[in-house]
């Protein structure tokens, strides 16, 4: 049978919140620039003090490009092979935030910027109609890599680059183009992509037999390796049919089963809770590649600065997961009993995400709701579902033992949003604006994380929690 492959979901990128706007600084390391003389028609009292790179979401052109099409300038790559070239005057590259910001400066790299002047105009408009000039006669010849062009702060959406060749011919070849401001004026929206499709499931099958596991570990609470730490199974294996009876295994329905006890070896000394949960690995097995830090196996948000995108393994991320909850605990400690996590995003110390399905021994359905943890600092909690209380009623509108669900946790710069997704019922979402939580910060990278990650280190030794998963995605830009 084949099994479940990741669904490649190519989504729309926010624009990015400068947080240098309303305190610290959000801006981001750049090449060195050099400055060309512009001028603006827009007046403004409002000046940027402190600017970040901003998301763009689009960039697009008549369709007359020699095969280096506009989706090239910005693509974080200034290889010289990674630009938009169109041949002609008054050739025009159209970029589009996806939502209003306030912009106050452009930087351009040009193929060839140290042998000749690469000619342009450039304009801002908030509705692609009217248009306000930025730069009227730009001329960009530099050795170093980027070219600034200032001008008072003007709200915009759409920006385009109006080319007139260069001094040497009429080719407009531009390898790289950043749109810097003071934040987004517009939250974008956020559009639910559903629940995931489950395929055909083979109850014979290893759990790699029916999901596609080549870029995950899952975390054991076992200590085969006598480190004192439970046991990381790492790609390569759990692709190739790793089970573990009583932990990690595949149901009589064909479901990825995750089993996890009060008690075992964790994580790390700084783990109070044992998990049998899978950590997303982009590298795919490739050891070479570390598994911490801004690389190829993880990602970051997409207001993250420019040189961590462009060296991370991907930008913002979507999971998608269709699960059951079969057990969870019902001894212990009241504030412990009954909650487990079943999808997380983790950053190096902190968790931007953690989704929690809770249900009390006198209730018949469980609640579900959130952790968003800001960046060295507290926990905001958001409920979904039901309340996280530990004396709450039975939720009307609850989900029971064993009842399929589905969850998608998507990121798009600045924007978590939390959607579950449940037959026959209306679709419940919660949005977080990340703008203040600190991960727009140099240095801060991400990875999904999915399974059972037990919330009760205080129940009997055989009160088991159990989550079956029937369905996993996950994807970046």
């Amino acid at each position: 049978m084949p099994r479940i492959t990741p669904l490649t979901l190519i989504l729309p990128l926010a624009v990015a919140i400068c947080t240098g706007c309303g305190g610290s600084s959000g801006s981001s390391p750049t090449p060195t620039v050099a400055s060309s003389s512009s001028s603006s028609s827009v007046a403004s009292s409002n000046t940027c003090t402190d600017t970040a790179a901003l998301i763009i979401d689009a960039a697009s052109d008549d369709g007359s490009h020699d095969g280096h099409g506009p989706s090239n300038a910005i693509d974080a790559s200034l290889d010289s092979e990674s630009r938009w070239s169109s041949l002609g005057d008054g050739k025009i590259l159209l970029l589009d935030l996806g939502v209003t910001a306030s912009i106050a400066e452009i930087k351009t790299a040009w193929l060839n910027a140290d042998t000749r002047t690469s000619l342009y105009e450039i304009e801002a408009s908030t509705d692609n109609s009217n248009w306000s000039t930025l730069v009227a006669n730009g001329q960009a010849q530099s050795s170093d890599v980027f070219v600034t062009d200032s001008f008072t702060r003007i709200a915009a959406r759409y920006v385009r680059i109006i080319g007139h060749g260069n001094s040497e011919n009429l080719w407009n070849s531009l390898i790289e183009v950043e749109v810097h401001g003071c934040g987004g004026l517009d939250t974008p929206t956020i559009k639910p992509s559903g629940a995931p499709p489950i395929a055909e499931l083979d109850s014979s099958l290893p759990p790699s037999g029916n999901f596609d596991l080549s870029r995950w570990y899952v975390s054991v609470p076992t200590d085969d390796d006598k480190d004192g730490r439970a046991d990381s199974i790492k790609e390569s294996t759990l692709d190739n049919g790793y089970q573990l009876p009583e932990y990690f295994f595949t149901a009589a329905d064909g479901g990825m089963v995750f089993r996890v006890f009060p008690s075992g070896f964790k994580t790390s000394t700084n783990t109070s809770y044992t998990r049998v949960e899978l950590r997303e690995m982009l590298r795919a097995g490739n050891t070479n590649i570390k598994t911490q830090g801004v690389n190829a196996n993880n990602w970051v948000f997409g207001s993250a600065p420019a040189a961590e995108r462009a060296a991370a393994g991907g930008v913002d991320g979507n999971m998608r997961a269709t699960l059951a909850v079969n057990r969870v605990s019902t001894t212990g400690e009241t504030y412990q009993i009954g909650r487990v996590i079943v999808g997380q995003i983790h950053a190096n110390d902190d968790e931007p995400i953690r989704l929690y399905y809770r249900k009390l021994p006198g209730n018949s359905k469980g609640s579900i709701y959130f952790a968003h943890e800001i960046k060295g600092g507290d926990d905001t909690w958001h409920e979904m579902i039901g309340s996280r209380s530990d004396s709450a009623s039975n939720p009307t509108d609850g989900i029971a033992l064993n009842e399929k669900f589905s969850y998608e946790i998507d990121v798009q710069g600045h924007t978590l949003t939390v959607f579950i997704y449940r037959e026959g019922k209306p679709t419940v979402s919660k949005t977080v604006d990340m703008s203040s939580s600190g991960y727009d910060e140099g240095g801060q990278y991400m990875y999904f994380k999915a399974g059972a990650y037990n919330q009760n280190n205080s129940g009997g030794d055989d009160d088991y929690t159990q989550v079956t998963f029937y369905a996993l995605e996950h994807s970046h830009n």
